[in-house]
C-alpha cells in the first residue's frame, strides 16, 4: 500500500468509525483496539497486503484523527523535528537536524485543520475565531504554537509550533553542543548565583528560550522565583518555591485580557528573591526594569534582536510603548542601572546556534549607555562556508562591576 492509497484509507475508517462507533461511550484504550480489529477486518476483506508497522501506523493515525491532533501527533512523535509549520492544509513545513524540508503529507481538508486547532487552543483554555483570529498558547507537553486564522492568513489556517524538549536544557548540554564552554559556564553560575541582572537577546530560533532555561537552572534551591511568560515553556526543577505565571488573552467579548505587565505588576507583591521573564516584547520593559531596579536583583529575561547594540535601542522603543513622554535620557539611566551582563545569540550560517557575546553593562555616561564586553566569538581557520569554527574568547577588559560578587562571597576573577 503506497502513500497515497494509505492516506485514502484512513479517511475511509475514520469516516467510518465516526459514523459507526459509540465514540462518547468509548475510553481511549477501548477505542484504539477496536480501530486495531477493524482495520485488520477491512484490509483482510480488501485482500490488501500491510505489513504490522504499516497496520499499527494506520491505527495510529485513525485514532488521532479521532481522539487526538490528527497528522500532527505522528510529526510530534518525531524527536528529530524541532518546528512545524503549517501554511494551509496542503502545505506541511519542517525543521530537522537544522534544516527546513516540506513534507510530502498534509492535512484531509482546511476544515480537518480547523478541528485541530480548536483543538489545540481548548485545552490551554484559549480561544480563537474570526473576531480573535490570532493566537498564542502551548500543546500539553508544553511546545509552544502560533495560530494565525484567515482573513488574516491568506494561505488558509497557519500554525507555526515550536516542540518542547522532553529533557530540561542543561549547560551541560550547552557544552556539548559546543555554545558555550566549560570554563565560560562556570563563570555563568557565579554571575547568577551572585544575583546579576542578565538579559538574553538573540534573533528567532537562537535559542534564547534554551538558553534561559539552561541559567535558570543555577538559581539555588532555597530562593523564591516567579516565572512570567506568554505560553509556559521553562522547566525549572531545582526551586520548590516556585510560581509559574501566564499571560491570557482576551475572551470573544473583548474582555478578561491578562498582559505580561499585568503579571509584573502583581509578581512585585508575592514576595519574589528573583522574577524571570520569559520574553520582553512591548510596554512591560518598563516595568521589568523597574523591577530590577527595587530590590529584585538576579532577574533574567530574554528579547529580539541582532546585537547587543540593537537589544539596548530596541530596549528603548519597548520602553516608550508603555511611557510615552518619558526622556531618553531617563530610559536609558534606567536600563543602564537595571541590567548588569547582555549575553547574545545567533543562529549562524551552518545552522548552529552560538553565544556571540558576553557584555557588562557598566553605566551611563554622555547620553550613551557603556558597555564592557568580556566574551567575544571569534572564527578560527577552520571554518568554512558551510560550516563554522570557533569559540568564545575572554578580553583584554576587566569586569568593572564586581560589587555583588563580593557582597556574595565570590571572590574569582570573571
Amino acid at each position: 500500500m503506497d502513500l497515497e492509497q494509505e492516506q485514502q484509507f484512513i479517511q475511509e475508517m475514520r469516516q467510518y468509525a465516526t459514523e459507526s462507533l459509540p465514540l462518547g461511550k468509548m475510553e481511549d484504550e477501548e477505542l484504539e483496539d477496536r480501530l486495531g480489529e477493524i482495520v485488520q477486518q477491512r484490509l483482510a476483506a480488501k485482500g490488501q497486503y500491510c505489513s504490522i508497522e504499516q497496520k499499527i501506523s494506520i491505527v495510529r493515525q485513525v485514532y488521532s484523527s479521532i481522539r487526538g491532533f490528527g497528522l500532527l501527533d505522528s510529526i510530534m512523535n518525531d524527536d528529530t523535528i524541532t518546528e512545524i509549520m503549517i501554511n494551509g492544509h496542503e502545505n506541511i513545513f519542517i525543521e530537522q537536524n537544522g534544516s527546513l524540508r516540506k513534507l510530502d503529507r498534509q492535512f484531509e481538508s482546511q476544515r480537518r485543520l480547523e478541528d485541530v486547532i480548536q483543538r489545540i487552543v481548548a485545552l490551554a483554555g484559549r480561544e480563537v475565531n474570526q473576531a480573535n483570529p490570532i493566537c498564542d498558547t502551548r500543546l500539553p507537553d508544553g511546545s509552544r504554537v502560533n495560530v494565525v486564522l484567515p482573513p488574516l492568513a491568506l494561505c488558509g489556517p497557519t500554525v507555526t509550533i515550536r516542540k518542547f524538549s522532553k529533557t530540561p536544557m542543561t549547560i551541560e548540554k550547552l557544552i556539548s553542543y559546543g555554545s558555550i564552554t566549560q570554563e565560560i559556564a562556570e563563570k555563568l553560575e557565579l554571575l547568577v548565583r551572585a544575583k546579576y541582572n542578565i538579559f538574553i537577546s538573540g534573533g528567532t530560533g537562537s535559542g534564547k528560550t534554551t538558553f534561559l532555561n539552561a541559567l535558570s537552572n543555577y538559581i539555588p534551591g532555597d530562593e523564591r522565583v516567579i516565572t512570567i511568560e506568554d505560553s509556559a515553556e521553562l522547566q525549572i526543577v531545582n526551586i520548590s518555591n516556585l510560581v509559574r505565571l501566564e499571560t491570557r488573552n482576551a475572551n470573544a467579548s473583548g474582555v478578561g485580557q491578562v498582559t505580561i505587565r499585568d503579571l509584573i505588576k502583581s509578581s512585585l507583591r508575592m514576595r519574589p528573591e528573583r522574577i524571570v521573564v520569559g520574553e520582553v516584547r512591548g510596554a512591560e520593559a518598563l516595568d521589568m526594569l523597574q523591577a530590577m531596579n527595587t530590590g529584585h536583583d538576579g532577574s533574567l529575561s530574554t528579547g529580539h534582536a541582532n546585537s547587543t547594540h540593537d537589544m539596548l535601542s530596541r530596549l528603548e522603543t519597548m520602553v516608550l510603548q508603555g511611557a510615552a513622554g518619558l526622556p531618553l535620557e531617563a530610559i536609558r539611566q534606567q536600563i543602564a542601572s537595571a541590567i548588569d551582563i547582555i549575553i547574545h545569540l545567533s543562529r549562524l550560517r551552518d545552522k548552529s546556534r552560538k553565544t556571540m557575546e558576553i557584555t557588562e553593562v557598566v553605566g551611563y555616561e554622555n547620553g550613551q549607555i557603556l558597555l564592557n564586553p568580556l566574551y567575544l566569538f571569534e572564527e578560527d581557520q577552520d571554518s568554512t562556508l558551510e560550516k563554522v569554527s570557533g569559540t568564545l574568547r575572554r578580553t583584554k577588559n576587566p569586569m568593572q562591576n564586581t560589587f555583588k560578587l563580593q557582597l556574595s562571597g565570590i571572590h574569582t576573577v570573571i
